[in-house]
């Protein structure tokens, strides 16, 4: 499974987390919260249309199927953590249907994450999180418009196939939209043409691959969705700044 393609989604009790240097993500979004806690440097973060700048033991708290991006500032060190609705099941049901009127928190506390090695610790946890969060914010209704739902409908298409033959087309008669009307309102709602944004989604889940596993660079472009080892370097080029053995061997 790679970075966040279907989170939510494993079953009642997902809870895991992970750390990530100079990091970016795309827009997209998941059926799990996620927490996004910054431990060094700083991290632009936006959140259905929303601009954070996140600091040093900030905390962006993301509800389940917010649209959300996010990418370093000069240098970052973060920890993510996704976790199902079901943990916190009553916390979910009073909220379901509405988002915080701002999702950053800041937590001094060290997060001692690895201690987290039962369900019961891992809830005590994540509801302390939500007692701050309600404790500090208000909360809003939300309501999809039907142009946010086609965008979901592309971006969960986007999720699950990236890394085969994903184009526009395709999605339109996945989807029953038409081509021209979805290609619009994508470059509209996402201020990018799709290509770019597949792109951009395809390389950041290859420089999740290169520092998380053993996989030659050939088999990453590959599992990112590029025939083309050429196509793959010069897009990761673009987009990163470096090469693909640059960024591997980044400390």
């Amino acid at each position: 499974m790679f970075f966040f393609q279907g989170h939510g989604m494993e079953g009642r009790e997902l809870f895991k987390f992970f750390s990530l240097k100079n990091y970016q993500f795309p827009l997209h979004f998941h059926r799990a919260y996620e927490l996004i806690h910054i431990n060094h440097g700083q991290l632009y973060v936006v959140i259905d249309q929303r601009e954070y700048l996140l600091k040093k033991d900030d905390l962006a708290f993301i509800f389940t199927n917010q649209m959300h991006e996010f990418k370093t500032v000069d240098f970052s060190e973060i920890t993510i953590i996704l976790f199902s609705p079901d943990l916190i099941g009553d916390f979910y049901i009073n909220y379901k249907g509405m988002i915080p009127n701002d999702n950053i928190l800041h937590i001094e506390d060290e997060l001692e994450l690895a201690k987290l090695n039962s369900i019961y610790s891992q809830k005590s946890f994540l509801y302390a999180i939500c007692a701050d969060l309600v404790n500090q914010k208000s909360f809003i209704s939300v309501k999809q418009s039907s142009q946010t739902r086609v965008l979901y409908q592309i971006l969960l298409y986007v999720e699950k196939n990236y890394s085969f033959d994903c184009t526009l087309k395709t999605i339109a008669r996945h989807i029953g939209y038409d081509y021209a009307y979805i290609s619009k309102l994508f470059a509209q709602q996402m201020n990018i043409t799709f290509t770019e944004y597949l792109n951009n989604y395809r390389i950041s889940q290859a420089c999740y691959l290169l520092k998380n596993s053993n996989q030659s660079i050939g088999e990453i472009a590959i599992n990112c969705g590029y025939n083309s080892l050429r196509t793959f370097h010069r897009n990761f080029r673009k987009i990163t700044e470096m090469t693909p053995n640059e960024y591997r061997k980044l400390e």
